[in-house]
């Protein structure tokens, strides 16, 4: 008879399968959202354990083919840690596992090469507090200098460098990343850090003088919309797990076999 797995077990393989439809989710909304490059770019989620593993893309298949079930688990040396057809892409390990090794809180990692993303990572004054949206990323964005494709080890101490504890950065010259204590949490972010990056293109384009609202009305907006202490007389502390919600609706209509 087959042995059943420890509890302990059981539950770890548990938690790994939530976080593989989770991670599985996100790639089908990023694919939907259209903040894809065709088999480019990665989302990456750490598993819990001692193993120090994670998650992250098959190199080869577009985002609207990842399922649950054919996301590849690496280790910081970004080695399959199981039998696999695909390979990994190395720029996304060179990028995600330093990260993950350094931040204990980046539990998930997303990287975007966006139209919007790029320009205006190409822009000397990075991203304008222009909108309310741009606002919560006032103050809380890094930028890393472009190096050429990330395959260089001895980039990973400067990537990290530059992040430093901040939630979003800007890879000059390439595109946006964002980090997560969950997958959900890193695509929101992207989510709005895209968006942010729009606005600001589109405003640039037409040509008007553009209006910034003073330091302190960006720092305190910032507050607002990351959910740190701002002394308002309201708050909304459920904004992020309600929008989340509804985005798994979304994914469950559009593409449900992300789940395989």
């Amino acid at each position: 008879m087959p042995v059943s797995p420890h509890p302990a077990d059981q539950a770890s393989l548990d938690e790994e399968w939530r976080l593989r439809r989770e991670l599985a989710a996100v790639y089908r909304l990023v694919a939907h959202f259209r903040m894809t490059d065709l088999i480019f770019t990665h989302i990456s989620a750490r598993l819990p354990g001692t193993e120090h593993h994670f998650l992250i893309n098959p190199y080869g298949l577009l985002f609207e083919e990842i399922t649950a079930s054919n996301l590849v688990k690496v280790d910081l040396s970004g080695r399959p840690v199981e039998g696999i057809p695909h390979p990994v892409n190395p720029a996304g390990f060179v990028i995600h596992s330093a990260i993950h090794a350094a931040r204990p809180d980046a539990h998930c990692v997303l990287h975007t090469h966006t139209k919007a993303g790029c320009a205006v990572a190409a822009q000397e004054d990075g991203l304008l507090p222009l909108n309310q949206i741009s606002m919560e990323f006032y103050g809380r964005v890094g930028y890393h200098d472009y190096e050429g494709v990330a395959l260089n080890l001895a980039e990973q101490r400067r990537l990290v460098a530059d992040l430093a504890e901040h939630p979003a950065m800007i890879l000059r010259n390439h595109g946006l990343l964002t980090v997560g204590g969950t997958p959900g949490e890193a695509f929101l972010r992207m989510y709005y850090l895209d968006k942010a990056c729009e606005i600001q293109t589109m405003a640039m384009a037409g040509g008007a003088k553009l209006i910034t609202p003073h330091p302190d009305i960006c720092e305190l907006s910032a507050r607002q919309l990351s959910g740190e202490d701002h002394g308002s007389d309201f708050q909304d502390d459920q904004a992020y797990d309600l929008a989340w919600s509804a985005l798994l609706r979304l994914v469950e209509r559009v593409a449900p076999d992300y789940r395989d």
